[in-house]
């Protein structure tokens, strides 16, 4: 269908993409393998933001962002809007800048952002950055601040361990406040060395017991167990959400707002449209939210649309997982190597070959995308057993809950 509602008389297929990050664009640009196949991205932004290197904006060390003529196949169409509705029945996406998009196939790949803090002031007072408009917002106000003046990180995920280490090699005293554990995924071995590269950057680490933020003011932040801790900016990375758009548009989620879908990533309320990144929930097991599990469900995603598209069934998706790299300033970082279950094991590469891993990791996440615009169909995953035997345990367990219920 045209932009009019028009049906083309061709026998083109249209395939909207809702969602310009890794898992859209790695979409968009699979999609072309067919000649037939007209596909359009629609993105809030003209430019595609490699969020792996937010926290580099925030330090100014990398700008994070790539033009999509770089990473999109030539043959997708860009609108630079967002979608404020779906409508499974007419398959149409309603625009916020006015308007509306047809479709025939549907891919849901609108990703994540910063969770909205729940803490007394935390939404006055701390600066978030997992979008590219906070993180410039969250730059401007350290350009602001004075070179001596303490900064305050809040959250012990990799976000904001690469945060504050990034901003303690440029010389900025910072305070992590991890809420629990410092980097809850990494092996112990692994957590003791990011702690000691923190500690030679300069940085204070506040984790374990009583350091959750209970409220944030201006100049401050206090903790669980009374704690005051000083610091003119304060940087809010912990926890992240998905958009309301899926259930606002009436399709099934789950508690987090991740669309349903079975196992080949197709919505459970229409199997024309497909979901893929960290916006999906595939048997509502959801993956880990990362660029590498985005990009490959992004390709899966394709790959089911192209399949409906051919009459052909789908595949379920199958991905294991084989490391997760955080790093820790320029010259230093952590590849913890992980089981194919997304389990730390006790191996991981530390040091300056370490943030060599993390910089080829990061160089990748963008190389694939600009790969698969070349050549459609060429990105390949590790696959494995343990998605299977993961949903196998949950269904034995849901037999056994059911027969002691009788």
């Amino acid at each position: 269908m045209d932009d009019s509602g028009n049906t083309r008389r061709n026998t083109t297929t249209e395939v909207l993409v809702i969602g310009g990050g890794y898992a859209g664009v790695m979409a968009a640009n699979r999609l072309t393998r067919r000649p037939d196949v007209h596909v359009t991205l629609v993105n809030p932004r003209p430019l595609f933001v490699p969020r792996l290197r937010l926290h580099q904006l925030v330090a100014g060390t990398h700008e994070a962002t790539v033009p999509y003529a770089e990473v999109l196949a030539a043959g997708v169409r860009i609108v630079v809007d967002d979608v404020t509705r779906i409508d499974p029945a007419g398959r149409r996406v309603t625009l916020w800048g006015g308007g509306s998009l047809g479709y025939d196939y549907l891919v849901y790949a609108v990703g994540s952002h910063g969770a909205e803090p729940r803490v007394p002031g935390a939404a006055e007072f701390a600066h978030r950055m997992a979008t590219l408009e906070t993180a410039r917002e969250l730059r401007a106000a350290l350009d602001r601040a004075p070179a001596e003046a303490p900064v305050t990180v809040v959250g012990g995920g990799p976000t904001g361990i690469e945060t504050a280490a990034e901003l303690a090699e440029r010389g900025r005293p910072v305070t992590l406040v991890c809420g629990g554990v410092l980097g809850a995924y990494l092996h112990p071995k692994a957590r003791r060395s990011a702690a000691r590269r923190l500690a030679a950057l300069g940085a204070t680490v506040l984790d374990g017991p009583g350091t959750e933020v209970t409220a944030v003011r201006q100049g401050a932040v206090t903790l669980a167990d009374g704690r005051e801790v000083a610091g003119a900016v304060t940087v809010w990375t912990a926890g992240f959400d998905v958009p309301d758009l899926a259930s606002l548009s009436g399709l099934r989620t789950d508690a987090a707002g991740r669309l349903l879908t079975d196992e080949t990533l197709t919505s459970l309320d229409d199997e024309r449209i497909v979901a893929a990144g960290d916006s999906a929930a595939p048997s509502g097991l959801p993956f880990r939210m990362s660029a590498y599990v985005a990009g490959c469900l992004g390709a899966h995603a394709a790959d089911t649309v192209l399949h409906r598209i051919a009459g052909e069934p789908a595949a379920p998706v199958d991905l294991s997982f084989n490391a997760m790299c955080v790093s820790l300033g320029r010259r230093a970082a952590v590849f913890q190597l992980a089981n194919r279950d997304d389990t730390a094991k006790r191996l991981y590469v530390g040091g300056r070959a370490g943030a060599r891993l993390k910089e080829i990791s990061c160089e990748f996440s963008v190389k694939h995308l600009v790969t698969e615009a070349r050549r459609p169909g060429s990105h390949h995953w590790p696959k494995g057993p343990y998605r299977h035997e993961l949903l196998r345990g949950r269904n034995d367990m849901a037999d056994s809950a059911a027969e002691r219920a009788l």
